[in-house]
């Protein structure tokens, strides 16, 4: 174990290329968590389909991203697709990323979706509103803000997810710890800095997830 004076002179002296990691990996998140929602609700409302094919393929999509590894699926693009057309680390980590967390928020929205009282949708419909129209003016927003906090999660998910670009070198948080660390053959002072940075990022994560499930608290009475 490092001592801590050369812990904290280590940190110190390497905050300049963590606090450029840091930045590279909230941006690798963001992206992938928006594109993500994209996937997600379109699934979701495949899933929630009176058609019975559309169900299967989202029912196909989500296992297919439960049962295998998100390294794989980060390979599979970057390496996979190679031989096609050249795709940057970094849209190959955010496409893998978002393909990966559009499944559980394809989840997320079908159980938001359902939860909303089908009597406004009845009630829309009565009104003289399509079946899409309803779902979009009335039954959508509802849900959106019923998935809030667990979409918030899923953001605190991806994060640490994000540590993984780094097996296709990019100098997200983790690559460049494990970088530093093989350089000055000091890796455990540098994981223990790569782990304080993600702590810290991940609290203050929890704290605006946890600020919006008390907004955003629905009662059930």
């Amino acid at each position: 174990m490092p001592s801590f004076s050369h812990f904290f002179q280590t940190f110190i002296s390497s905050k300049g290329l963590f606090l450029d990691a840091t930045l590279l990996t909230l941006k690798l998140t963001i992206v992938s968590i928006l594109i993500g929602i994209i996937f997600g609700l379109f699934f979701a409302l495949l899933k929630i389909s009176r058609i019975k094919i559309l169900e299967y393929i989202s029912n196909a999509y989500v296992f297919l991203v439960r049962g295998t590894p998100l390294i794989v699926q980060i390979f599979i693009l970057y390496f996979g697709f190679s031989g096609i057309f050249l795709i940057p680390d970094f849209w190959a980590a955010a496409l893998a990323l978002a393909f990966h967390n559009g499944a559980y928020i394809a989840e997320i929205f079908r159980g938001t979706i359902q939860s909303v009282d089908k009597g406004q949708m009845e009630a829309g419909r009565s009104l003289g509103m399509t079946r899409g129209t309803a779902m979009r003016r009335i039954i959508l927003p509802q849900a959106f803000r019923r998935a809030l906090p667990p979409l918030g999660n899923q953001f605190i998910i991806g994060l640490k997810d994000s540590s993984l670009a780094a097996f296709i070198s990019m100098n997200e948080l983790f690559n460049v710890a494990t970088t530093l660390g093989s350089n000055h053959f000091d890796e455990m002072t540098y994981l223990l800095i790569v782990a304080i940075y993600y702590l810290v990022l991940v609290a203050l994560l929890t704290m605006i997830v946890s600020m919006l499930e008390k907004k955003l608290a629905i009662s059930d009475r």
